[in-house]
């Protein structure tokens, strides 16, 4: 992965990480890389000082990394719990539901449930919007 410091043609700098530079060079040609303030398509590398890090600077982010990780993971608890707490669980029907809720076959509705890689895969294939959550294990009273 590398991480390119951007410019839009309106002068607007924004980061984006990518596989390598090829796959920059591709993306830019094709237009892909899109300015995140204005939507400018025309956008190039901007000048870059490079990052030479030192171990307390690693120090420093080893433990900024696990503190994003804790608030990332804390925020999947509370989407979970949300959805949970606001949707129909649909169990392994999933998938099936899904589809019939977005032809209009069935009442529109969220939903939860569980699906399997290749039914995830054929909903995002066709255009149904479905987010994959981490199930939380289920508590005993």
């Amino acid at each position: 992965m590398i991480l390119y410091e951007l410019k839009c043609s309106n002068e607007h700098h924004f980061e984006a990480w990518f596989k390598d530079s090829a796959t920059y060079d591709k993306q830019v040609k094709r237009g892909e890389i899109e300015c995140p303030v204005c939507s400018e398509t025309q956008v190039s590398k901007a000048i870059m000082a490079p990052n030479v890090s030192t171990s307390r600077q690693r120090e420093g982010s080893e433990s900024r990394a696990k503190e994003v990780a804790t608030e990332i993971l804390q925020a999947v608890g509370k989407l979970q719990k949300y959805v949970e707490n606001n949707c129909e669980d649909v169990g392994d029907r999933f998938a099936e539901e899904a589809r019939a809720i977005h032809q209009g076959e069935a009442e529109a509705r969220g939903i939860y449930g569980e699906a399997t890689r290749e039914e995830a895969e054929e909903l995002i294939e066709e255009e149904i919007p479905v987010l994959p959550l981490p199930r939380r294990p289920r508590k005993h009273s």
